[in-house]
């Protein structure tokens, strides 16, 4: 084999080795928006937990999240959609109920669970905006709130 032919052969199959390596991306464009009625699941009506007990408890603070992550896939899978009710916590299994209610204003917005947050020691969890919006502080960012968890995800 002349020496120019494995040179060749050689850089070949390395760039081959170094395109395989690359990872792929978690949502493939930030242009085209997503089809999230192909990728998300129909709309459950979360009012028949209204009067469901709770399980648990927590009180905390609640941020939110919206920009950023708008359109990318959730920890679930889901398209994350910033306008819609949606939260994410950073140990709650996956669709999870839990009522939010905000203590300063005692609003309320039952909420499922679908996607992580990073733990953090001065959050419980994070909101869309849209559930930021229902519950009346998008303007302060953070709120004060009691946590509810209604029904426990599987």
């Amino acid at each position: 084999m002349p020496a120019n032919f494995r040179k060749l052969l050689f850089i070949i199959l390395f760039a081959a080795l170094l395109h395989g390596c690359g990872s792929a991306p978690r949502f493939t464009s930030r242009t085209e928006k997503a089809h999230t009625t192909e990728t998300n699941p129909p709309k459950e009506n979360l009012d028949v937990y209204k009067n469901y007990p709770p399980l648990e408890i927590v009180y905390g603070t609640a941020s939110f999240y919206a920009d950023k992550y708008n359109g990318r896939i959730t920890f679930n899978g889901e398209v994350y959609d910033m306008n819609e009710i949606s939260a994410a916590h950073p140990s709650y299994k996956m669709n999870t109920i839990v009522r939010i209610t905000n203590l300063a204003n005692n609003k309320s917005v039952i909420v499922r669970i679908n996607d992580r947050m990073p733990f953090r020691e001065d959050r419980i969890i994070d909101l869309s905006l849209g559930t930021a919006k229902e519950l009346d502080f998008v303007k302060e960012g953070l709120a004060d709130i009691k946590l509810e968890v209604l029904k426990w995800g599987e």
